[in-house]
């Protein structure tokens, strides 16, 4: 299949004789800029940290905004990050990390975490969930995994204790290896291990009115048997598609075949009030001789490709009147994360700033030597870029 070949970094940078007459003409400010630019993009971001040469919060926060992307989500509850975004508008979802989750069972220390890392930012700081522990059935820790809904059940008491529990959701993030059945859509279904788990966690979101997070990543599915899935299915490419023979309805990409089957396991143990959102997806960038598929031209088409599908509010074919709800995993490649060469290379930019790849997300990040109240020559140039990278925003994104 003959697709075309990315952009290399260099590539990804304007004239600089363009830039400099662009810059006489660029008055307003960042901010400004970035609002005329368009709406807020109505997806999320994964902001993971495992890395050394990460930009500050504070720059961060610059580039986010720049990008009109208006949702955030951490691995944990940085004081540093949500005090760079206070009276931004962008939401939050925060995290307590899998090594503290058996600690919140006790009301106490549940009611001590909430009072220091969500209480201090509202309203200032959109926090609108909290996801309690990162795929924790994905292991073999019985006792984390026994841990996991009394502790969202301490934390959810600890808001509703402030008045928040309808403010701020509780939930926590599954890996798709909790499905022991997800194709056809029709027939998923949880591992049987999993239900003792699975069903009084159901209960508790449907009470809480909380979501269901899924990370879900076809990238997998292609790597593991690059012979037998077809790449248009997994990067949204034009295919005939795979129809469920059970329900009759036609799916074009795995990612959205993965969600309603989970919807679908769900319905199975009684729940038809409980929403999937997409916590994770993505697509590396890079990867060892063994990950089939991973770079840059691939990781471009399938989110650009996810992007222009989100700008267009499309939902599943099980829920087609609902918008799917993503968050992309990630914002930057992280250089400490441990396993494969994948492993580091999800990020959307280079902790430089400079994307890996475009598709129509360029942001500006704001030099180290910038004071909030001066405008640099080096500031006016980055943000000439993203200006004209927006000519080509999402809204026109082609499918590629």
């Amino acid at each position: 299949m003959a697709v075309a070949k990315p952009s290399n970094r260099s590539s990804l940078l304007l004239p600089r004789r363009f830039l400099l007459v662009l810059t006489v003409l660029l008055v307003a400010t960042d901010d400004e800029a970035a609002a005329a630019a368009g709406g807020g993009l109505s997806i999320g971001i994964n902001y993971g940290q495992i890395a050394d040469n990460l930009p500050s919060p504070s720059r961060v926060s610059r580039l986010v905004r720049s990008m009109q992307v208006s949702k955030v989500k951490l691995y944990d509850a940085d004081q540093d990050v949500l005090s760079a975004f206070l009276n931004t508008g962008v939401e939050f979802v925060i995290g307590i990390g899998n090594e503290n989750v058996s600690a919140m069972v006790d009301p106490a220390t549940a009611q001590a975490w909430v009072q220091h890392h969500v209480r201090p930012y509202l309203p200032s700081t959109r926090i609108t969930c909290i996801t309690v522990g990162n795929e924790v059935f994905k292991g073999n820790d019985t006792a984390l995994k026994d841990n996991l809904l009394p502790a969202m059940k301490s934390v959810y008491g600890a808001l509703a204790a402030l008045g928040l529990q309808g403010q701020v959701n509780v939930t926590t993030a599954h890996s798709l290896d909790i499905m022991g059945s997800s194709y056809p859509p029709s027939a998923g279904a949880f591992r049987p291990d999993m239900a003792p788990y699975i069903t009084p966690l159901l209960d508790f979101l449907s009470t809480a009115r909380s979501p269901f997070l899924i990370n879900c990543y076809p990238y997998f599915a292609y790597k593991d048997d690059p012979s037998g899935v077809p790449l248009e299915y997994v990067l949204f490419q034009p295919n005939a598609g795979v129809t469920d023979p059970t329900t009759g309805l036609n799916y074009d990409n795995m990612l959205y075949a993965q969600v309603d089957s989970v919807y679908a396991a769900i319905q199975a143990l009684g729940h038809t009030d409980v929403d999937v959102k997409i916590s994770e997806t993505g697509w590396p960038s890079r990867g060892d001789p063994d990950e089939a598929g991973a770079t840059p031209q691939y990781a471009g088409i399938y989110i650009g490709n996810l992007l222009r599908r989100i700008q267009m509010k499309q939902g599943t074919p099980l829920r087609p009147a609902v918008p799917i709800d993503v968050y992309v995993f990630a914002l930057f490649n992280e250089n400490l994360k441990p396993g494969p060469a994948s492993e580091r290379n999800y990020g959307l930019f280079y902790p430089d700033g400079t994307p890996v790849y475009n598709v129509g997300l360029r942001g500006y990040l704001p030099p180290m030597d910038e004071s909030d109240g001066t405008r640099s020559v080096s500031r006016l140039f980055s943000y000439s870029g993203f200006l004209l990278s927006h000519s080509a925003n999402l809204l026109g994104l082609q499918t590629l």
